[in-house]
């Protein structure tokens, strides 16, 4: 199956270089669809540009302290970055509902 994501500039220009490992987002009802081994196309929001990932493993958490705990920070594609950064795309309402996710990628031709 291939899901479709967008991203802003940064985190998928980590991706595209190998540095970002890990794809963040609540666990809602579309990321809930996604399961290991299936695909998913990143679309940057500034260019258009698309890049296919695969997934290699479903991680699930209550929370994205939870989460960054659990993951070396080189795999999220920026040593600096810290759970609170997470609220500045999603609210705690909304991860007290659904709960966050790490999805374990590889892009495709590495």
């Amino acid at each position: 199956m291939i899901h479709k994501m967008k991203l802003r500039n940064d985190p998928f220009e980590w991706i595209k270089s190998g540095k970002k490992k890990v794809e963040i987002r609540l666990y809602d009802e579309k990321r809930k669809l996604v399961n290991a081994l299936d695909f998913i196309e990143f679309t940057n929001l500034d260019t258009d540009e698309v890049i296919k990932v695969q997934v290699i493993k479903i991680n699930v958490f209550k929370t994205f302290k939870e989460l960054f705990d659990y993951y070396d920070k080189s795999y999220l594609g920026n040593d600096k970055m810290n759970y609170k950064d997470m609220y500045d795309y999603y609210t705690k309402e909304e991860e007290s509902e659904y709960g966050v996710v790490g999805i374990e990628i590889k892009l495709l031709g590495e």
